[in-house]
């Protein structure tokens, strides 16, 4: 019978064994080899019987003890949990009654099932102390760049073979276009770490801005040192990113750190991310410079900011607006991305245009001079319809209406003026829609000549008023 079990003899060698071979520690061996057979016994003789199993180490072997009280003899009555008193003094000689005295039994008793059941709970507890090991020592290195060895893919998804347990990159997590054979060397962001019933799941991303920056953390000291800081980044993985940094010593230049002599730095990173380009900046407190530094390598003429929706209009050069915009929008949706700040390009005609159109609507108004238009447009209100939906603390805001009669009164006649024409049937007059600020002069400058246009349409338009 003891054939049988032959897998609980030499206990202290293979709880030695398994605790080294799979890193986990002695007693959690222990305590499943323990836990086995008290289920073997149990399932052989039954849950009613106070059965204890307990391990002895100078023994190297696992000792099972059926507990009985201690009873009267003429009070004997089950003989599964009482012990007649004259039999438990046999066994202790200062056995009393309403004690309860152990009897060790032999484990070759248990037979081959028993035993069989009792394996598979040892193998099942030492499976799931090793899945906590490998679930514990990747939580702590969730955030750090691993790498292993490409094995297979599944429904899209990278199996990566990192040593002692599996690595999946989900389809979103990758570099598109990338490709990687069975074998193949491939590195990742550790970005999430899951228990579930099947063990941890660890997922790995190479598209993540932190791998971008955990990248550049390896590669700069100085970053690694804390010297330089990455204030954000943001990419569109094997395209195009951006990342923004800061010193916080002034000897050291943190654009130049990051690049490297001759570009060795950053290159060692774009090779890794299969040629993406990357634009580094620096970070500046002041919104509107952080943002010029963002639209690099594009030239900025103007930045309207806007900080209650926070947002901006950026006026570029004719020439730099397809830059600005970069293709298909990328630059401008990552500089907006790193900012934080929506932003909208406008070229200088565009703008200019924008400009004459806003101050022809102002200058609609009675009494109204260029001036007080430009005033009210760099205040934030481009049209009479703005100014008449305002409220009254917005346009004390604007310059030399800071008196709440002036301002209530300039409220006022956008709201007249605009009935006015509801009443006619009429549309407010527009701006011409082709003027010199459109249109390339040789001699004088666009904004100039859409003034001059500007001052000839109004002067039309009294005229035709004065008539009526």
């Amino acid at each position: 019978m003891a054939d049988n079990v032959n897998m609980f003899s030499e206990l202290s060698r293979i709880i030695e064994q398994v605790g080294k071979d799979k890193g986990i520690d002695k007693q959690v061996v222990i305590d499943a080899v323990v836990q086995g057979m008290l289920v073997a016994a149990r399932k052989k003789w039954g849950t009613y019987r106070d059965i204890e199993a307990q391990y002895n180490e100078e023994l190297g072997d696992v000792e099972l003890y059926e507990f009985k009280e201690v009873v009267k003899d003429e009070d004997f009555i089950d003989e599964e949990v009482e012990i007649k008193q004259t039999d438990a003094l046999e066994l202790d000689p200062e056995a009393q009654v309403g004690d309860s005295i152990g009897i060790k039994l032999e484990t070759g008793d248990l037979g081959r099932i028993a035993a069989q059941t009792a394996k598979q709970i040892i193998t099942q507890r030492v499976r799931d102390a090793e899945r906590d090991i490998i679930f514990n020592e990747f939580e702590q290195r969730k955030g750090e760049i691993a790498s292993g060895i490409a094995r297979r893919v599944e429904r899209g998804a990278i199996v990566v073979d990192l040593g002692r347990t599996e690595a999946y990159i989900p389809p979103r997590e990758q570099i598109p276009g990338e490709q990687y054979k069975p074998g193949d060397r491939i590195q990742g962001y550790i970005a999430d770490v899951r228990q579930t019933t099947r063990g941890p799941q660890i997922i790995m991303s190479r598209a993540d801005e932190r791998y971008l920056m955990k990248l550049f953390e390896i590669e700069v000291p100085e970053i690694y040192d804390g010297i330089v800081q990455i204030i954000a980044a943001t990419r569109e993985p094997g395209q195009r990113a951006k990342i923004a940094v800061v010193s916080k010593d002034p000897a050291v230049d943190p654009v130049g750190a990051c690049v490297g002599m001759k570009g060795s730095r950053v290159q060692n990173i774009v090779q890794e991310l299969r040629g993406e380009k990357i634009d580094i900046i620096n970070h500046e407190e002041d919104p509107t410079r952080f943002v010029c530094n963002a639209l690099a390598p594009a030239e900025i003429s103007k930045v309207f900011m806007d900080e209650s929706n926070k947002s901006m209009e950026v006026v570029v050069p004719d020439q730099q607006l397809s830059l600005a915009i970069g293709r298909k929008g990328q630059n401008v949706r990552l500089a907006a991305k790193l900012t934080g700040w929506k932003l909208d390009i406008v070229s200088e005609t565009a703008a200019a245009q924008r400009t004459a159109e806003a101050i022809f609507n102002l200058m609609l108004l009675p009494n109204m001079t260029e001036t007080m238009a430009q005033n009210i447009y760099q205040s934030g209100f481009n049209s009479v319809q703005a100014l008449a939906e305002a409220e009254l603390e917005d346009v004390l805001n604007i310059p030399g209406y800071d008196e709440q009669a002036k301002a209530q009164k300039l409220i006022d006649e956008a709201r007249a003026l605009i009935e006015k024409y509801k009443e006619e049937g009429k549309e407010l007059p527009k701006a011409p829609t082709k003027s010199a600020a459109t249109e390339s002069v040789v001699g004088g400058d666009a904004k100039s000549q859409a003034e001059e246009r500007l001052k000839e349409e109004l002067e039309q338009l009294k005229n035709q008023e004065g008539e009526n």
